[in-house]
């Protein structure tokens, strides 16, 4: 079995299919019941919610399309996935819901300004409205599950969609029984609540897409929790720059850790590791996790790349056998070591551990010799074991 197959993204989306092939099952028997039986008893609001659940089959055809597509794995042209998709469609279906409130409030108030009369519909039109009512709070239920478990706000949409079914199903009924007993009005005080309650949902959704779209971080106080996480590796000095995002239910965080200025580089990269694999462990949302490594803490300074640069290696190579090549301490000098930091270049040279002169009067004279160039700070010493085939 390949890792593909056991990949986190195709269960998602193969649970997501289910329950959504499950929605369009049940949207298509209860909406062909609801307009059947609305022509048949001469019902306009049974007809239009049927109209209605026929809608929701547009919106789970999407919804099965955008799953398919949003949980496909990082390509080229997609290197962070396709997660967008599912927030992109979460938009569309928040706008979805605001049109359907706006429309049932609109129709419920067109009808009674018109003074429409509409004829008593009888106990099984009534029993028909209530067992669709129940089927799809069901359906809301179960989709809602699914989706929290998931974590998609794409299903969550869906969901909500399913549940303004259920709301618009129970103004038919309220309407039904309302006019069954003589009271027409009902069903438009009935209509305008649930329009409000509909639109709020949809609204909810819309900002929630919006934000994330525009990659609105996490709540500070998960953020602090992060930047915790990340402080209690052995070897952190420091954690700043922290930024996260989301998308479709996925969170991506970048965050540069300050090390010790004189640890390898591996050291330090096997530290962030640990810190990714601490956070990765503490917050399971993350899906993507970039961190970058530092000296010391330059938090505030902006880009570096922005600001004036120091003198790589091959550089300052050249500068120091210029002026340190005449002296006595040169053959004995085995490897240089650099350390970029506060803005300049602290150099230890290693010494032959068999070398007769004496370390600080060395660094004393190396230092001096050195004194003119700009990004020079400091002169350290080190003794170190010949090596066995020398290259000076």
């Amino acid at each position: 079995m390949s890792s593909t197959e056991h990949s986190p993204a195709l269960h998602k989306a193969r649970d997501a299919r289910r329950v959504t092939l499950l929605a369009i099952w049940v949207d298509a028997i209860i909406g062909l019941v609801k307009l059947v039986t609305g022509l048949i008893v001469g019902s306009a609001a049974l007809v239009a919610d049927g109209i209605h659940s026929f809608s929701d089959l547009v919106t789970d055809g999407f919804v099965l399309a955008a799953t398919h597509y949003g949980s496909q794995d990082p390509d080229h042209d997609h290197p962070y996935g396709h997660g967008r998709i599912e927030t992109l469609a979460t938009l569309f279906l928040g706008s979805v819901l605001i049109f359907v409130a706006g429309a049932i409030a609109w129709s419920s108030i067109e009808r009674l300004v018109a003074g429409a009369e509409i004829p008593p519909p009888g106990l099984w039109a009534m029993l028909i409205a209530l067992l669709a009512l129940l089927a799809k709070e069901a359906l809301f239920r179960l989709t809602m599950r699914v989706a929290r478990r998931l974590r998609s706000k794409l299903l969550e949409a869906n969901a909500w969609h399913s549940r303004s079914d259920v709301l618009s199903t129970g103004v038919v009924l309220v309407g039904l029984v309302g006019t069954q007993l003589g009271h027409g009005w009902l069903d438009t005080i009935a209509a305008v609540i649930v329009g409000l309650l509909v639109g709020k949902v949809g609204w909810d959704l819309l900002w929630e897409s919006g934000r994330e779209l525009v990659d609105t971080a996490l709540p500070v106080p998960q953020q602090e929790a992060m930047r915790e996480v990340a402080l209690s590796v052995p070897g952190v000095t420091g954690v700043h720059d922290l930024r996260t995002r989301q998308s479709a239910g996925h969170t991506m965080l970048d965050l540069h850790v300050v090390v010790s200025p004189r640890i390898s580089v591996s050291e330090g990269h096997e530290i962030g590791n640990e810190v990714s694999r601490r956070l990765r462990q503490a917050f399971p949302a993350l899906t993507d996790l970039t961190f970058h490594i530092d000296p010391e803490d330059d938090a505030g300074e902006g880009d570096p790349s922005r600001l004036p640069g120091l003198p790589l290696r091959p550089a300052v190579e050249a500068a120091l056998t210029e002026r340190w090549a005449g002296l006595p301490e040169w053959p004995w000098i085995l490897d240089l070591e650099l350390h970029y930091l506060e803005g300049a270049v602290t150099v230890v040279a290693c010494l032959d551990e068999h070398s007769p002169l004496e370390s600080a009067a060395t660094a004393r004279r190396l230092a001096r010799a050195a004194d003119d160039l700009e990004w020079f700070a400091q002169v350290e010493i080190r003794r170190l074991a010949a090596l066995p085939s020398p290259t000076r």
